[in-house]
């Protein structure tokens, strides 16, 4: 990755909680790497303390401002207070700009660098949208949008430039992975069961997949954060399933584990053989876990979410033969359909298993040398601001 200096500059990061985990997840990861990476003072707007406080434990809901990881973090409230804007002002994923922020900004001399940085897509239209400008109708200010991607033509991926080293580290570290583990409660009586995460939103095909998974021939255990995931394993098996416990049934068992941090997080994936990822931040973080994984995307009216599953699968699998590619296209896809077959499918993504574990650290070691959003985003402002 790039080791290019940057001016020291201010930078408002805004925040709008809208998609649970996601939105803050990508929005502090960005806000630490710029301040301890780029040497950036940042500012990060957040209007739901309560959720942001899951990711990270430091945070303290009831204060309007706090620092952590030498990044100020300020509550988002309305009506929103007067403050002189930052260098570069960015809306994490369309958050909308408070008017008189907008308007101390277009007073302000030079105008701010102004992004909105997108959401993730492996679409192709991407690249043509990438760094498009979008006037202010009123003000005199200019938004430009900012998306992450996959190729040379987009904004690339958000990844810590020591995130390789430390996740080679982990995983070839045993006594690391057995202390993680331990920290989480969780007790392998099979150390040959696949180790599987499942991190998703409500999804009509898990019941299939917990039937199957219960009958296969290779035992797996399902690591299960507190959230809509086990809700829903509660319902499907009609036990209560406690965090810290867990539950047997046949070949499977599911052990529910506490909501992780992000670091913590990244450990999980990096530990897991596959893992069951949703949204944005997830999506990313596992793909640079180098496992194989499954995305499940934001479900949508009319299935509107579908070509976003089949432009993913699409450049994902591109390397794959035709066997591993199918069997991972046709689950995916049943996976985000709440298709029953998903089932079926998963005998298949199985045969292609060893195919599927050495594509996932050939990808991740792909996404590592095609440069980092946090980056690439400072270029773009420091362009702006010439």
């Amino acid at each position: 990755m790039t080791t290019r200096h940057f001016p020291a500059r201010t930078w408002d990061i805004f925040c709008s909680v809208v998609d649970n985990f996601g939105d803050i997840g990508v929005c502090w990861r960005l806000a630490r790497q710029l301040s301890s990476e780029l040497g950036q003072s940042v500012r990060l707007w957040v209007d739901d303390l309560a959720r942001f406080r899951c990711l990270c434990a430091e945070v303290d809901p009831a204060r309007a401002s706090q620092y952590i990881a030498e990044v100020e973090v300020r509550q988002w409230r309305t009506p929103f207070a007067q403050v002189e804007p930052a260098d570069i002002v960015i809306e994490g994923f369309g958050a909308r700009l408070p008017e008189v922020y907008l308007e101390a900004m277009a007073a302000r001399r030079p105008h701010p660098a102004w992004v909105n940085l997108e959401y993730l897509s492996a679409e192709r239209w991407v690249e043509t949208h990438h760094r498009l400008p979008s006037p202010h109708p009123s003000l005199p200010l200019v938004k430009h949008f900012f998306f992450p991607g996959f190729t040379s033509a987009t904004g690339g991926l958000l990844m810590e430039c020591d995130l390789p080293r430390l996740r080679d580290a982990f995983q070839s570290d045993p006594a690391a992975l057995a202390a993680f583990w331990h920290s989480l409660g969780v007790v392998f009586s099979n150390g040959q069961a696949l180790r599987i995460s499942l991190f998703c939103y409500e999804n009509p095909a898990l019941a299939a997949l917990v039937e199957q998974w219960a009958a296969a021939s290779t035992p797996a255990i399902c690591l299960v954060p507190a959230g809509a995931a086990l809700a829903q394993l509660t319902r499907i098996t009609g036990r209560a399933i406690a965090i810290g416990a867990g539950i047997t049934l046949g070949r499977l068992s599911i052990q529910a584990i506490p909501f992780l941090e992000l670091d913590q997080y990244d450990r999980l994936l990096w530990a897991c053989d596959l893992n069951f990822v949703r949204g944005e931040d997830s999506f990313v973080r596992a793909q640079l876990a180098a496992r194989p994984l499954i995305w499940h995307a934001y479900p949508q009216q009319e299935s509107a979410h579908l070509p976003k599953i089949s432009a993913f699968i699409e450049r994902y699998s591109t390397a794959l033969d035709a066997e591993a590619r199918s069997a991972y296209a046709s689950f995916s896809m049943a996976w985000n359909g709440g298709s029953a077959p998903v089932g079926l499918n998963w005998a298949d993504l199985c045969r292609q298993w060893q195919a599927l574990t050495e594509h996932a650290r050939d990808w991740a070691q792909q996404l590592s040398a095609g440069g980092s959003l946090a980056f690439k985003l400072a270029e773009f402002c420091e362009d702006r601001l010439k």
